[in-house]
């Protein structure tokens, strides 16, 4: 009887043992994403395109890099730092993710950088545009922009095109900040003149005071940058108080004429110059199969956001195909680093310097083609790093 419960015991530790390898090699073999998105809230329409279009290219090139199966954990931060920050600790502690990527906004991109730091773990920023989010820790790349890469496009524009005067109207946090004084050097380097700062809080704005104040000061043009999701309640606003009807421009970073929103925003929008690193009617022959194919699965056409979460979840592809599936931080952020293809957008690059995103700036006016709204690009500045960085 001894002998028979000895090796009974000796059996099931040899089973416990035996299972416990097995799921250590499932773990190894699987590669964990986890994506930080505003879901809900004021910034929804922004982390609904990285999640589609995370969606999409996973469905277009499968769910197995290099040996690895990938998973995507998806979770909703609200846009509110202190939830983003709670969620990439609890997906690098418990879910024990070799990627965290998403961020809708700035201060959540931001609230994350430390803990990527501590852990090695890369965050792979698919929207927040302030130019420092790259500085804050090693292991940050980026695939969607930075506010100076547009602003600093468009103010050349304006000067060289008879603009001005000009009053501004930035969302006061960090990437308003940073449109506004890269826009502001470079238009009045050309000789215009600002008029007038107005800066509007970012949570639930009113836009109706400040556009009255912005109409009383009879300036060429109004710049403008507010968040993407918020372009259509800005629009509407400046409809309802008659600025479009007042000779008044819109111009700015093209946050503000978000693809996703654009076709609700009515014909006020007609005739807005923008500067922007992307439109779903960038007419080369891979962005139209990328909106034909998001349009299918979504019923609705990408934004700029949309693209940066498809080329986020790429740059995450390909540096596990060039690490062969070595899942580390700092293999990964390594393999990033230089890393050039053909987005939708056009081609881009991360720069291996400061992890940041070099790509094409589009000068677009927003047209009625076949019955809808479109960004359509008239001009362009080829491969622009992030001007905030290259002063340094």
């Amino acid at each position: 009887m001894l002998i028979g419960r000895r090796t009974l015991l000796q059996v099931a530790c040899i089973a416990v043992a035996g299972a416990t390898t097995m799921t250590v090699a499932r773990a190894e073999d699987t590669v964990k994403i986890g994506l930080i998105v505003p879901m809900t809230g004021g910034q929804a329409s922004t982390g609904k395109q990285i999640d589609n279009a995370v969606k999409l290219y996973m469905k277009q090139n499968g769910a197995t890099v290099a040996g690895k199966k990938i998973e995507v954990i998806l979770k909703d931060d609200a846009a509110v730092p202190d939830n983003t920050k709670r969620l990439a600790q609890e997906l690098i502690v418990n879910d024990k993710v070799s990627v965290i990527a998403g961020f809708g906004i700035t201060p959540a991109a931001l609230a994350a950088a430390p803990l990527a730091t501590q852990a090695k773990v890369p965050e792979v920023v698919m929207a927040a545009g302030t130019s420092i989010i790259t500085e804050r820790s090693p292991y940050i790349a980026r695939t969607s922009f930075t506010l100076p890469q547009s602003s600093t496009v468009i103010g050349d524009w304006a000067a060289k095109n008879g603009i001005k005067k000009v009053v501004t109207l930035t969302s006061d946090y960090a990437p308003g900040n940073d449109a506004l004084a890269a826009f502001k050097e470079r238009f009045t380097a050309g000789g215009g003149q600002i008029v007038e700062e107005v800066k509007v809080p970012l949570a639930n704005p009113d836009f109706a005071p400040f556009l009255q104040r912005a109409k009383d000061s009879k300036p060429d043009a109004m710049f403008v940058f507010v968040p993407a999701g918020q372009g259509g309640n800005f629009m509407k606003q400046f409809a309802e108080r008659g600025l479009d009807k007042s000779g008044i421009k819109v111009i700015g970073p093209g946050d503000v004429m978000d693809d996703d929103l654009l076709n609700s925003m009515g014909d006020a929008a007609i005739g807005v110059v923008t500067a922007h690193i992307y439109s779903a009617a960038h007419p080369s022959e891979k962005n139209k199969a990328f909106v034909a194919a998001y349009k299918k699965d979504f019923g609705q056409r990408p934004g700029f956001m949309a693209v940066g979460g498809y080329d986020g979840i790429h740059l995450i592809y390909e540096a596990l195909k060039k690490t062969g599936g070595k899942a580390d931080g700092d293999s990964l952020i390594a393999a990033m680093k230089g890393m050039a293809w053909e987005s939708p957008r056009g081609p881009i690059s991360i720069d291996p310097d400061t992890r940041d995103i070099v790509q094409n700036v589009y000068i677009r006016k927003v047209e009625k083609v076949d019955g809808e709204l479109y960004n359509v690009e008239f001009d362009k500045v080829d491969a622009v790093k992030d001007p905030g960085k290259t002063k340094k």
